[in-house]
């Protein structure tokens, strides 16, 4: 049985986001500074990346790391798993939709 709990919401919150599926799909397409994720990701302005990148970083979803003055992100296992959760949702959408 599911139970629907903090956690549970968090973690729906997360799904239900806008942009991140757009921004989860770009880093695992190999995007990984923030120049290249906003480059790939069309209509997303500055202020919402740096809000949704800020966002799973610290939920713990992706890692930050500096660079020369860059920004540069990775998926951690909690960024994976989600990818994968939007990926069956656009399975699910051309299957049944």
């Amino acid at each position: 049985m599911i139970r629907v709990d903090e956690s549970f919401e968090e973690v729906h919150g997360m799904i239900r986001s806008r942009w991140i599926p757009e921004i989860l799909d770009s880093i695992k397409s190999g995007h990984h500074s923030y120049g290249e994720i906003q480059d790939s990701i069309e209509f997303i302005s500055a202020t919402e990346l740096n809000r949704k990148l800020g966002l799973l970083v610290g939920k713990g979803a992706l890692t930050k790391k500096e660079e020369a003055n860059r920004s540069h992100y990775e998926l951690l296992e909690l960024g994976e798993d989600l990818h994968h959760i939007f990926h069956h949702l656009v399975e699910l959408k051309e299957k049944y939709f």
